[in-house]
């Protein structure tokens, strides 16, 4: 990721549809594959004792804060420096610079979830990532993981941010399996901007776009707008498929 969407990361993340969005599913898919424990139920402190969530590539850190607030002991890796800097000065202490594809500095078996954002795009060589994610988890551990879809899709915009590639469902499957995973759960999300995204992808394929790899700016009543489709979109989906998304979500087992 280049600094100056780091940059811009930090500045949006936190009230930006699409980051918002992306961080309720996730804590929706984390909060039923990996609940909390009951600390009133269990007479047990539950400080020590709750999951712990590692996630690859905090980014700006936002997603941390928030399932640390939800009551899970977190802990994050970002091969970016200024990322960890940044999460640090916001108060997150188990935070590390690390490349993903070098073995992750934790005990074998000490995380119950470890969840990768719009992750493995990023990576050179995803099935290591995977293998080295699969080391720290615990037995019954689970990935919860989103990857940009559709490769037709991928245009200079993929190529600033960083992106080697995007992803099918069946590359998707293949890798997973690579890594000695199996699929939990795995379907399209956010149908909604896959038509702009198209339509913008031909825009800028006829007309180059000098500028970097920026979300478009939109006013809050749109912003608004937008996240409530989004809410509305993740709601259907636990009562109907949704044929196609401009990303995928899952979840992968051991």
């Amino acid at each position: 990721m280049e600094a100056a969407h780091l940059k811009e990361l930090i500045t949006l993340e936190q009230g930006y549809w699409w980051h918002v969005a992306k961080r309720r599913l996730a804590t929706q898919l984390l909060l039923e594959q990996v609940p909390l424990i009951d600390s009133i139920a269990t007479d047990l402190c539950a400080a020590d004792l709750q999951p712990l969530v590692i996630e690859g590539g905090i980014g700006a850190g936002g997603n941390l804060l928030h399932w640390q607030s939800c009551g899970y002991r977190v802990s994050g890796l970002d091969i970016m420096p200024e990322s960890i800097e940044n999460a640090t000065a916001r108060g997150l202490t188990n935070v590390h610079v690390h490349d993903l594809h070098e073995p992750w500095p934790y005990q074998p078996g000490c995380a119950s979830a470890v969840v990768l954002l719009d992750v493995l795009e990023h990576l050179r060589d995803p099935v290591l990532a995977l293998q080295r994610a699969r080391e720290v988890l615990a037995t019954d551990g689970k990935i919860i993981f989103t990857v940009p879809a559709h490769p037709w899709l991928y245009s200079d915009w993929d190529h600033r941010l960083g992106h080697y590639r995007r992803y099918t469902a069946r590359m998707l499957t293949t890798q997973v399996q690579a890594a000695g995973f199996k699929l939990s759960q795995m379907r399209p999300w956010n149908a909604i901007s896959l038509p702009i995204a198209v339509a913008l992808r031909l825009y800028r394929r006829m007309i180059p776009h000098p500028r970097g790899a920026e979300f478009p700016r939109i006013g809050r009543l749109m912003n608004q707008a937008l996240l409530s489709v989004q809410s509305l979109e993740q709601r259907m989906a636990n009562y109907c498929i949704i044929p196609c998304g401009l990303s995928i979500l899952g979840v992968m087992s051991k």
